[in-house]
């Protein structure tokens, strides 16, 4: 495997992987993945950490899809299948991690950059970016999750409209679209990203565990159900020390030192 494709540091509340391949536009490619499933892995049983950063390496690109190179040079099904099992593993991690996500996007975000986009909590975007789903016009179509995430994040029409031709948007209107926090002069986006997770490392770990299943699982619960599981979810936050500590925090008129308990 090769480690230095994906950069692993602690900076402050905040553990930053980055996506080390300037050379492909830092596109996935299986070696890459596992790396960052091991980072995930790493900082989920860190209490320093409070937020998961993820961005590219260099200028140009945040991740810009997947490695065109490698996956023309594949025949084998098993092999294409193996990747699609990790690219969705791994996905899906980001998409129920029990600590804040944020996207760092500090340049092109195509194909699977916006699919991994479309899995993390907080996006913040450099005003020179740009996003897009280009596989049509490869052939192919958003399978890293993108047809599915994206219906579910902006208007239907929309999602078909970007899927359709491949055409590539702005920041400003991915903001607009909603599939985007907000929009930042470029070199502010890391700092923006850090300043968001030290922010984290004030709130409760607990809650904001609880807060993320409850948006996660409800959403795809009728409301009835979902109601009764926010109600089951509550119920631990009322019963934790992090509440009880954020209560005489409120009453003391003094920062609360939540433990995640």
């Amino acid at each position: 495997m090769h480690d230095e494709w994906v950069l692993i540091e602690r900076k402050g509340a905040a553990g930053v992987i980055t996506i080390n391949r300037p050379d492909v536009h830092n596109a996935w490619g299986r070696e890459q993945l596992l790396r960052v499933e091991s980072a995930l892995d790493q900082f989920a049983a860190d209490p320093a950490v409070h937020a998961v950063i993820l961005t590219g390496a260099g200028e140009k690109a945040f991740i810009a899809g997947g490695d065109i190179g490698d996956l023309e040079s594949r025949r084998s099904i098993d092999h294409f299948n193996d990747m699609g099992e990790i690219i969705h593993r791994v996905f899906r991690r980001f998409e129920t991690y029990d600590k804040v996500t944020i996207a760092a996007v500090n340049g092109l975000a195509l194909g699977g950059g916006t699919e991994i986009l479309l899995c993390m909590d907080i996006r913040i975007l450099g005003d020179h970016v740009r996003l897009g789903l280009p596989e049509i016009n490869l052939g192919m179509f958003p399978g890293a999750g993108g047809t599915q995430r994206l219906l579910r994040q902006i208007p239907l029409c929309k999602a078909k409209e970007l899927m359709f031709t491949g055409e590539w948007i702005n920041a400003q209107e991915a903001v607009a679209l909603g599939i985007a926090n907000r929009v930042v002069p470029k070199a502010s986006v890391m700092d923006e990203a850090l300043a968001f997770a030290e922010k984290m490392a004030t709130k409760s770990p607990l809650a904001l565990k609880l807060i993320k299943r409850a948006l996660l699982n409800g959403g795809d619960m009728p409301l009835g159900a979902a109601l009764a599981y926010e109600h089951s979810l509550i119920s631990l936050a009322f019963e934790s020390q992090d509440m009880h500590e954020g209560c005489r925090a409120f009453l003391e008129k003094r920062p609360a030192q939540f433990k995640g308990i």
